[in-house]
């Protein structure tokens, strides 16, 4: 979801040293916004180790490729508080942007709850979250 952190946690692995993708920029997604197959298929089969982070359509089409789905939630009320201070990212300036967060909070989230290998609570401080994942990472 918009706001719960994804690209802060990219951030932190990244600096740990974790090779990282974040789907919502770069050559990842087609013109349509689904993964494209090629790429992603070239990437989840070259790579050992990556941490991919996205939400589109087709992504369940790949999780056989993941040791871990994981989930980063939190409340509504903390996405639409994070949207509207971050600087890095315009994504939920706007009425309308809110709105579609709101929506896709109740209707896409519980789908990704229900195909997740992992929750994470997300309003924690973030070097926990990020040790979360990076513990799995390490794990077998």
């Amino acid at each position: 979801m918009s706001g719960v952190g994804k690209s802060s946690v990219l951030r932190e692995l990244g600096e740990r040293g974790y090779p990282v993708i974040d789907t919502d920029y770069g050559p990842w997604t087609t013109g349509s916004g689904l993964w494209d197959d090629v790429l992603m298929g070239a990437l989840l089969g070259e790579s050992t180790e990556v941490v991919v982070a996205g939400t589109v359509e087709n992504q369940g089409d790949f999780y056989d490729r993941f040791d871990h789905v994981v989930l980063l939630s939190a409340p509504l009320s903390v996405l639409l508080d994070r949207v509207s201070v971050r600087t890095t990212n315009p994504y939920g300036s706007t009425a309308d942007e809110r709105e579609e967060i709101r929506s896709n909070h109740a209707s896409i989230e519980p789908l990704l709850r229900a195909t997740a290998t992992v929750e994470i609570d997300a309003t924690q401080p973030l070097h926990h979250v990020v040790d979360r994942v990076e513990d799995l990472l390490r794990s077998p």
